[in-house]
């Protein structure tokens, strides 16, 4: 759990409070992960939305590497957001079990900045993306995030 807060400390800035609270109450939920992303990322939304990000994962059993997600959403989802994200990551046991599509739904409520989390899942596989942003955006949509080892514009 340290070495995660430390992470989120050095990676957040001055957000760190909130961030500190938001990987608390995931700890205390659903306990330390086994892995996690630090990574940035940028969507908009105007009813459907897209998502684009990279970072780099970490693992206790592999190296740092690098990683993409991209993905669609629908809802009632006005607005753009430029996120900096942790994604702790659950019930991994292999890096090549990662790659594929995590359906969730999300809420955001930003004006200058925010901050907030919600759960992704695939089969038993959970995600959960900590971010804090800066964008003007105000909404709730369902959608997914694909991960990958290689950047593409292909959400779908």
């Amino acid at each position: 759990m340290k070495e995660i807060v430390a992470s989120g400390h050095e990676f957040f800035g001055q957000t760190t409070g909130n961030i500190a609270t938001a990987i608390e109450k995931v700890f205390s939920q659903y306990g330390q992960p086994n892995a996690y992303i630090l990574g940035e990322e940028a969507s908009g939304a105007f009813f459907a939305g897209l998502t684009y990000g990279e970072g780099e994962i970490f693992t206790k059993n592999d190296n740092k590497r690098k990683i993409f997600w991209q993905g669609p959403s629908l809802g009632w989802d006005f607005g753009g957001q430029g996120s900096r994200l942790m994604i702790l990551i659950y019930n991994l046991n292999n890096i090549n079990n990662l790659w594929g599509r995590y359906a969730g739904i999300s809420g955001s409520a930003y004006l200058i900045a925010g901050a907030g989390f919600h759960v992704l899942k695939r089969n038993n596989i959970l995600l959960i993306p900590i971010r804090t942003g800066i964008g003007a955006r105000l909404g709730i949509n369902m959608g997914y995030l694909k991960l990958t080892p290689m950047p593409t514009w292909n959400p779908f």
